[in-house]
């Protein structure tokens, strides 16, 4: 983030003993808990090399105390506290502490753009160092439900009084629930496999599931895994990336399968000692929020896993609805009887990790998709599992003009899979590619900017668009999509200075812009909606280009959209 004189900040406040100390946090590595946490927090801040962040974090598992350890497996995989305190309370405490006026301190929140920054760049030197280690202060942290409001008030100021800047800082993050340390599942296991001599899949596949860090043990999570946890524990999802060249450039077609790349939610069912488990992509549970994934037991047998898609279905047409019928359900841990009649889901199955209780993930797909289609080959119309249907074609001509139909299926274009390819964990390059359809296309006029958050607290990069509701320049601009990402950094300096210069009004953080600049808006799919004044909502929006060619009034219409609406939603 820059800061008013224009310098580049880390996220986090710089710690003069940290600076002592070659970036280490006095009390680092080899000094309290909390603060060898701290000192890992701020090498993994102050560098881009993946091979410094690989160390850093590969000495934390071989040196910290294991509880800490395993709380720093989970901060990374996202089991991080939820938020104990209202940003209200914290924010008139530190005040307080500071000697401040409120106002002030909005101020410097404003630029600073990070509530847990602003508290502990405003807090005055603190009297004390802490021993605690990372374990410890989760526990207090996860105590203060429980306490009244003055005692939560005195622990929270008792542990700035006792913390250094950069450790109030973290303290603070955790504090708000937003803790978060740049540093991917993916790197975190290479770590894992550095400290410990343990193949990385292995280890990926050991931290998926259920497991709570609070009642885990670094024993039972990484060395040798609790076998009572095995019934639940899916696999480490294989993603792909986006095919961007031609698909002749994946070489003979032959070696390929096609697939539809279905518009739900990615999910894993498991069948394991006579239970049944979904999860999502996001290691999210999900088995109470799809109960009619219970009936699977009465068709399915025992030791199965497969991977596929979680979709809405209309049973009448015997086809997926709309991902806008699925999302009703997304986020309820309580489903009511009418959303089970509209939205029934059922899972199209398209890979099989694991068969009679063995992993099948090192076999190759053609292998695994032929036991797939054996295993699902006489399911009745009953059964909450559909197969996924493969795409035939000779050549890659004839693919993309099957990929040009996907959104009349519901689906976002294709997955293409080398028969020969085993289940691998994670995103990689090679075997697997998805090949979406083109985005949908809007060009539309800014209204509305607001300042973005942490180090883009100084720049406007969340904007409003609007079309025209009547003829282009003459009827009025009705907003219909927000979006925060697509442009360079160069651009979101030039369209923040711009913001500036030509504010008509300020709603809070909002204002309102002259409507003079047109963006290109790419979007993946496009609905109804009575919760926008438009009617109409867009899905994945983000700006493809600043249209500086093209004044206002060459934006589109309301009337295009409801045109797309038609041939799309």
């Amino acid at each position: 983030m820059e800061g008013q004189d224009g310098q580049r900040r880390t996220g986090a406040p710089e710690d003069p003993a940290a600076r002592e100390h070659g970036g280490r946090i006095e009390g680092g590595p080899a000094g309290a808990g909390f603060a060898r946490f701290v000192a890992l927090f701020t090498a993994l801040d102050q560098t881009t090399r993946t091979n410094a962040k690989v160390a850093a974090l590969a000495a934390y598992f071989r040196e910290a105390p294991e509880a800490d350890r395993v709380w720093c497996i989970a901060l990374l995989t996202g089991r991080r506290p939820k938020r104990m305190l209202t940003s209200t309370l914290l924010r008139d405490w530190a005040a307080e502490r500071a000697g401040l006026p409120l106002w002030l301190f909005e101020e410097s929140y404003a630029v600073a753009g990070d509530l847990a920054e602003t508290i502990a760049l405003i807090l005055p030197e603190g009297a004390g160092r802490s021993d605690a280690s990372l374990a410890d202060w989760i526990g207090r942290l996860r105590a203060l439900p429980k306490l009244d409001e003055p005692e939560r008030k005195a622990l929270v100021l008792a542990a700035w009084e006792r913390l250094a800047p950069t450790e109030r800082f973290v303290f603070n993050k955790l504090l708000t629930g937003g803790f978060r340390m740049g540093v991917n599942a993916k790197l975190m296991t290479r770590a894992l496999a550095q400290a410990t001599g343990i193949d990385e899949p292995e280890l990926a596949h050991r931290l998926m599931g259920d497991w709570q860090p609070d009642r885990a043990t670094w024993a039972s999570l990484v060395l040798a895994p609790d076998p009572g946890e095995a019934a639940s524990r899916p696999y480490p999802f294989y993603l792909a990336y986006q095919l961007d060249d031609p698909p002749d450039s994946l070489g003979d077609p032959a070696d390929w399968a096609a697939e539809w790349k279905w518009d739900g939610i990615r999910g894993q069912l498991i069948l394991r000692d006579g239970q049944h488990f979904v999860w999502s992509r996001g290691e999210e549970l999900m088995t109470d929020r799809f109960p009619e994934f219970a009936a699977s037991r009465d068709f399915l047998p025992e030791g199965i896993v497969l991977d596929g898609e979680i979709l809405a279905w209309d049973h009448a047409a015997d086809a997926p609805q709309s991902f806008n019928a699925l999302q009703a359900r997304i986020g309820r841990k309580t489903v009511p009887k009418t959303l089970l009649v509209e939205a029934p889901v059922v899972l199209r199955a398209y890979d099989l990790l694991e068969w009679q209780g063995e992993d099948w993930r090192a076999r190759p797909f053609a292998e695994r998709r032929a036991q797939l289609e054996a295993a699902l080959a006489h399911l009745p119309d009953a059964a909450p599992v559909r197969l996924s249907p493969l795409v035939d074609f000779d050549d890659w001509a004839e693919l993309a003009g099957a990929r040009a139909t996907a959104r009349g299926r519901q689906a976002e274009g294709l997955m293409l899979k080398r028969w020969a390819s085993p289940y691998l964990a994670g995103r990689k390059k090679g075997d697997w590619w998805k090949w979406k359809v083109d985005p949908l296309t809007v060009d539309a006029v800014m209204v509305y900017a607001q300042a973005g958050h942490g180090r883009r607290a100084n720049l406007y990069t969340d904007f409003t668009f609007a079309v025209w509701d009547g003829p282009p320049g003459e009827g009025a601009l009705v907003p219909v999509t927000k979006a925060y990402s697509g442009l360079t950094d160069a651009e979101f300096r030039r369209i923040t200075a711009w913001v500036r210069r030509n504010t008509l009004e300020r709603y809070g953080p909002v204002r309102a812009v002259r409507p003079v600049h047109v963006f290109e808006i790419h979007f993946e799919g496009i609905q109804k909606s009575s919760r926008h004044k438009s009617g109409i909502a867009l899905r994945f929006p983000r700006m493809a280009r600043w249209r500086e060619d093209k004044p206002a009034e060459e934006a589109n219409t309301l009337a295009d959209l409801k045109a797309l609406l038609a041939a799309h939603g």
